[in-house]
């Protein structure tokens, strides 16, 4: 049977394999599945996003990202919401940002919103019951982060395009941190860490306008990159971040934050990259200590462990990225939730029928 879906993004970054967020990246995956199954995708993202279904593009605001451009970007959402399902029936809206509570849908419309972010980071009513929406988490470590709610489904773990990572020899001697640049993310714990080993650390990823952001660079890395040792390449796109995640002696995941999953982590193995992460949330889940890299308590201990990563198999990491973290797995597990909700809308409709 063939599903139409109308997926809805943060409205404040754009959806593409190129995008820097993992929810991003993960919708991107999700509409280019559909559409190779046979299925229609309709995404409602801001502009220069990158869609294989139809976009509805909402305007990017320009400038800082402050309350005021937030409300902009939500109130646009709503709209472009309220008017492609006043035109068109789908089987479910899926909804992906942080914010999706601002602009949900109307009660009875199927929804499914996918935490991408630690539970502690939504308000608490999005865990009470609504008619026909349903919650659903990427990682179990989040799911058992979640209050009791008769509306989470479990999870569906992330995976990543395997086959299109690989070596890019030769190695090269330096670290690699890459992601969004800010707080939770704790590059500063990196460059600690790299300073301590003595090994050079390469640090990519976009820096968002948000102005806590900002702060954080100007004031936490900005200072400590001396263009040698440690430096900052700004964004990279897919093509780039494969090429260093193909050439790093291994991928450092500081995170101070409660992870739900970890796309860069899963790139990296299956790079054949070793990764050196922070036992945070799910990081545990994706990091097999001793043999896809190494799990640590903080900065020094990651430095020790750098200096161990010669100790994993190439070979067994990308094995590990292939079983475990497939994107064709992620689409198909998304289709059977997809089927299941379908099966519980029928069954409600039919209950309330007169």
């Amino acid at each position: 049977m063939s599903l139409r879906i109308l997926s809805v993004a943060y409205p404040l970054a754009p959806v593409s394999l190129d995008a820097a967020g993992g929810a991003e990246q993960v919708l991107a995956a999700i509409d280019r599945g559909l559409v190779e199954r046979g299925h229609e995708s309709v995404v409602i993202a801001c502009e220069g996003s990158g869609i294989r279904g139809t976009l509805l593009p909402t305007p990017k605001p320009g400038g800082t990202l402050d309350e005021r451009a937030k409300r902009l970007a939500r109130a646009n959402h709503r709209a472009a919401i309220a008017s492609v399902l006043a035109k068109s029936r789908f089987d479910l809206v899926h909804l992906h940002g942080v914010d999706f509570y601002e602009y949900l849908p109307p009660a009875g419309v199927p929804v499914l919103a996918t935490l991408h972010l630690p539970p502690e980071w939504y308000p608490a009513n999005v865990f009470l019951s609504r008619p026909c929406t349903w919650l659903q988490c990427v990682s179990a470590a989040q799911v058992r982060r979640c209050p009791p709610c008769a509306m989470l489904l479990g999870h569906v773990a992330n995976g990543v395009p395997a086959r299109l990572f690989r070596d890019q020899p030769p190695r090269r001697s330096f670290a690699l941190a890459l992601g969004r640049i800010c707080p939770e993310k704790g590059f500063h714990l990196a460059l600690d860490a790299a300073e301590m080993a003595g090994v050079p650390l390469v640090i990519a990823g976009e820096l968002y306008d948000y102005p806590e952001h900002q702060s954080y660079f100007q004031n936490e890395l900005l200072p400590r990159l001396n263009g040698g040792n440690c430096r900052f390449l700004g964004p990279v796109g897919f093509e780039k971040k494969r090429k260093l995640l193909g050439q790093a002696r291994c991928l450092l995941v500081p995170s101070v934050a409660p992870e739900t999953s970890s796309l860069v982590a899963m790139e990296a193995m299956a790079s054949g990259t070793p990764v050196v992460a922070f036992a945070s949330g799910a990081l545990p889940e994706i990091v097999e200590h001793g043999r896809t890299g190494y799990l640590v308590a903080n900065a020094a201990e990651m430095a020790a462990a750098m200096a161990l990563v010669d100790r994993i198999d190439p070979d067994e990491c990308r094995r590990a990225a292939r079983e475990r973290f497939s994107e064709d797995r992620m689409i198909a597990d998304y289709l059977a939730l997809y089927s299941r909700i379908s099966t519980m809308t029928a069954a409600r409709e039919m209950v309330h029928e007169p």
